[in-house]
């Protein structure tokens, strides 16, 4: 029986592909995305100023089989923390991101309802908060131990050959795999020299998250077949049994498979086996049967902070603070899935010490800084006791005097900082607690 999708039946999907229609909606993807340019400099504006002409060339290319894939840019970005290391990105050419796109929404409504229910990444309709969620309910229902997988560099890592064979499943028009398999080894361009890629799919690339789910697609098939409990989020994965004894006995099995089947390499000193409490899934943790903010991403929220208020910044309050906005309402809107609401509040206390430091700092005197502090209202007698106090700027942040000066209303109402602890609901389950828990 014919699978159907949006451009038309799959065994024909490669003279899909080729119309004009099919590549102007993947053009229209690649621009919702933004990006920057790839090997040729050409920017998604530059290729969308003459679109008509574009999209006739890679319709010509592709039907004559004249179409190669550019090496794609390499990007490395910095991973969270310090001595990390790097992600390696690679930046199509606009043009081989229109092809890209297009094959994704082309094999999408064929492949994505294969895929497993407990995987969430990349996937219409499904989210992170969805995975973090099933999780917990998993966890909730007595089954607290998790076995926590970690792939090391699963996207240099994926074996070409046997993506293809796995695509090979559903994808009756070898056309398509063809072009694919020429994607996966279009090479990868560093300081002006190519590398062939001989494995991996690039980050970066419109194609590679569907790609990835149908690798890891084979892992989940397999831990269904066991009958375990597990959520997958990329390659990010956490299997949930009842004991101890149990999550060891499924950490070694699952490895052995992951290793010797999917030829894919686990990074030791990440994964583990431990009580869901312990355990960090998507910037989360589940703990008591709840969902909290993970003891990491509370730490690197307030690095982020640290980042955003400097010493001796050139940048006004105003700015200072919309930058911080711009951050802390992106941050906080994924983070805001958290049950305990003090974690937030935690955050948003920093960001106004931070500032009340900065004032502080500002006044190179301390008699400048009386004088300010009773200018804004603050009695004579706290004001001078704080001052006076030999106190370094960090603890005069938090003193009375320099929080009646500076109160919390009046960042908000009068500076505009923004927050978000106020719209959750307290939970029973304190902060305090938490911090021990974890």
């Amino acid at each position: 029986m014919r699978q159907k999708n949006l451009f038309g039946d799959e065994d024909d999907l490669f003279g899909r592909l080729c119309s004009l229609g099919a590549l102007s909606e993947g053009f229209r993807a690649v621009k919702r995305n933004h990006g920057s340019p790839g090997i040729d400099g050409v920017t998604i504006e530059e290729f969308e100023s003459r679109l008509d002409e574009e999209l006739d060339n890679l319709k010509g290319e592709l039907e004559s089989w004249k179409y190669k894939p550019k090496p794609v840019r390499r990007v490395e970005i910095p991973k969270p923390g310090k001595g990390k290391g790097v992600r390696l990105l690679g930046v199509p050419c606009v043009r081989d991101r229109v092809v890209q796109a297009t094959l994704k929404l082309l094999l999408e409504p064929i492949l994505d309802p294969r895929f497993s229910d407990n995987s969430y990444g990349f996937r219409p309709g499904r989210s992170q908060r969805q995975a973090v969620e099933a999780a917990r309910k998993i966890v909730s229902s007595g089954k607290g131990h998790v076995v926590d997988i970690d792939l090391s560099k699963f996207f240099d890592r994926v074996h070409h050959d046997r993506l293809i064979a796995r695509l090979t499943l559903y994808i009756l028009d070898k056309r398509i795999l063809r072009l694919i398999g020429m994607t996966l080894r279009s090479g990868v361009m560093k300081d002006g020299l190519v590398t062939p890629t001989v494995e991996g799919t690039v980050q970066g690339s419109p194609l590679s998250p569907l790609l990835s789910n149908v690798v890891l697609d084979e892992l989940d098939k397999e831990l269904e077949r066991r009958g375990l409990e597990f959520c997958r989020f990329a390659d990010d994965c956490n299997i949930f049994v009842g004991s101890l004894k149990a999550a060891e006995r499924v950490m070694r099995n699952i490895s052995k498979f992951i290793k010797n089947k999917l030829r894919l390499v686990i990074n030791q000193d990440k994964s583990k086996v431990s009580l869901s409490k312990y355990v960090k899934f998507l910037g989360m943790t589940i703990i008591a049967g709840t969902i909290a903010i993970s003891a990491q991403s509370i730490n690197r929220a307030m690095a982020k902070v640290k980042e955003l208020t400097p010493r001796g910044t050139h940048l006004t309050l105003e700015r200072t603070i919309e930058k911080l906005n711009n951050w802390y309402m992106g941050w906080s809107s994924y983070y805001s899935m958290t049950q305990y609401p003090a974690q937030l509040r935690k955050i948003e206390a920093h960001v106004r010490r931070r500032l009340r430091s900065r004032f502080v700092d500002q006044q190179k005197r301390k008699r400048n800084l009386f004088k300010k502090l009773v200018k804004r209202k603050v009695p004579r007698y706290l004001a001078g006791k704080a001052v006076f106090s030999n106190k370094g700027r960090w603890a005069l942040s938090h003193t009375t005097a320099v929080e009646m000066a500076y109160p919390n209303r009046w960042f908000i109402k009068e500076m505009g900082l923004r927050r978000r602890s106020n719209e959750q609901r307290p939970h029973w389950f304190s902060l305090d607690q938490w911090v021990k828990e974890t």
